[in-house]
């Protein structure tokens, strides 16, 4: 049974209610036609008509929108920003404010406007809807699509990386993973286009991370390497040269929460450090080394989470974040990251509501993210 435009429209604005997101790509100048024609209109009625005609062409898969005759010319928005968009105009009360919001849309269709750190376009930022903006992260699944892998100890959920390299970094830029684990960082990383360096302690994790690496597409023919070596006495220089680089954009780093969860025998291991102070002066020297290679004006991101031991909450994140903070860092912002189960935990929900309420303290829930940028 075929649908009238109205009955398609109505369809079309159904999906985008309900999540069904669509990309469309479309004609730019006949984009920019069609909005050339909304200047011209001598009444508000006349507008939303044409707004309506609009509409009408962007579902119409052989119309002039969505036919492109070169490559060079075609323009992507997703559907729930230019239906947006397209409303608002229609909706406008006067002529007048209906001319600017027109003006606005042309402007994001000729124009584009990103900042020295990431490929936002912030004359489109409406559609960055995947772009997490608040302070409080409530995250209900980890991503695991691909060859991400929730089987190492410790592994932070991807979801992390992949937000910091798309706000603090563009597609070609360098990012350093001092704790890289089994590869979560290096894997988003190679799949939005950002080169990456892992530094991994133990050896037989760093092969794990290459060879789930290696199975995941490398679509943008990105660097990608593991190494397995010390943070705090790793040559980066030396490293970033070899691949004709003398920098970084971006620093990730989940280190240990100190001896939560023992990673190792190595007594480099920050996981053995002998005491707090030990373990804060080994994360200071990790944070002095890495940071001689990350670009001034750029950002460090640290994953950490506090600690009970001894009937005592230990800060550990925020003793964590002052050690940063000596070393020539300005703090940009703390996310508080929520979390259900850990592999520690998952068995023993009952007994930790025990030990709560007999030794009278809340159960860990959360961690932090904390963004630095390098003065």
């Amino acid at each position: 049974m075929q649908h009238s435009s109205v009955e398609n429209l109505s369809l079309f604005r159904d999906n985008v209610d309900n999540g069904n997101e669509e990309v469309l790509q479309l004609d730019g100048p006949s984009l920019m036609k069609a909005l050339s024609k909304l200047e011209s209109a001598s009444s508000t009625t006349n507008l939303r008509r044409t707004v309506q005609d609009i509409k009408r062409d962007l579902l119409n898969i052989d119309g002039k929108l969505r036919t492109i005759e070169s490559a060079d010319r075609e323009i992507e928005f997703t559907s729930a920003f230019l239906l947006q968009q397209l409303d608002q105009i229609a909706s406008s009360e006067t002529i007048e404010r209906a001319l600017h919001y027109v003006s606005r849309l042309k402007k994001s269709i000729s124009e584009t406007r990103v900042s020295n750190i990431n490929d936002i376009n912030l004359n489109r930022w409406k559609e960055y809807t995947d772009i997490l903006l608040d302070s409080l992260w409530v995250i209900d699944r980890r991503e695991n699509s691909g060859v991400h892998s929730a089987d190492y100890w410790g592994n932070f959920i991807p979801q992390i990386p992949n937000q910091m390299m798309k706000r603090y970094t563009k597609k070609g830029d360098w990012v350093l993973d001092t704790f890289a684990g089994a590869g979560t960082t290096l894997i988003e990383g190679q799949r939005l286009g950002r080169n990456t360096i892992g530094v991994e302690l133990q050896e037989t994790v760093a092969d794990m991370a290459r060879r789930l690496i290696s199975h995941e597409p490398n679509v943008h023919s990105v660097t990608c390497e593991v190494i397995n070596d010390d943070s705090r006495t790793a040559d980066f220089c030396s490293i970033l040269q070899k691949h004709g680089q003398a920098s970084v954009q971006l620093i990730v780093m989940h280190p240990p929460y100190h001896d939560i969860i023992r990673f190792s025998e190595d007594p480099r291991d920050l996981s053995n450090a002998s005491s707090l102070d030990e373990f804060l002066k080994m994360m200071s020297q990790i944070v002095e080394n890495s940071s001689k290679v990350l670009d001034r004006g750029r950002y460090l991101a640290l994953v950490i989470g506090d600690k009970y031991s001894k009937g005592e909450w230990i800060p550990l994140g925020f003793l964590t974040m002052s050690e940063v903070l000596k070393k020539g860092f300005s703090l940009k912002s703390i996310v508080v990251k929520n979390f259900e189960d850990t592999l520690g935990k998952r068995q023993q929900k009952q007994l930790w509501k025990y030990r709560a309420l007999v030794g009278g303290f809340y159960i860990f829930k959360h961690e932090y993210v904390f963004i630095f940028r390098k003065q």
